[in-house]
């Protein structure tokens, strides 16, 4: 059985350029670039992205200014500021999620 990798980025740490993880990625922190991931993506609440996320399932809790894409599914917290189109199979939103984009959502979604 293959063990998944999980990587974090913290609060304090700040990237400009393009983030690419194999396995999954915890995001506390900014990023002013794109967010790759072959697992899936959490972003946590007080995280900031300016760009597109493309990942196997993402968690939004945080702020994003970019595009979202997920083959699997896209699951907003209540804290999660979206500014940007979403694509998924399937798609979560708790109450008080800010959401200003298009959204694709649909088992015959093709991502």
């Amino acid at each position: 059985m293959e063990e998944k990798t999980v990587s974090s980025i913290g609060s304090d740490v700040e990237i400009t350029g393009t983030v690419t993880s194999g396995g999954s990625l915890h995001l506390a922190g900014k990023l002013d670039g794109t967010l790759t991931c072959g697992g899936d993506a959490t972003l946590l609440e007080g995280s900031v992205v300016k760009g597109d996320v493309n990942a196997e399932s993402v968690g939004l809790a945080g702020k994003i200014d970019g595009n979202v894409i997920a083959r699997n599914r896209i699951a907003m917290k209540s804290s999660a500021v979206v500014n940007g189109d979403i694509k998924a199979k399937s798609l979560s939103v708790e109450d008080g999620v800010t959401f200003v984009g298009r959204c694709e959502v649909g088992p015959s979604v093709g991502v």
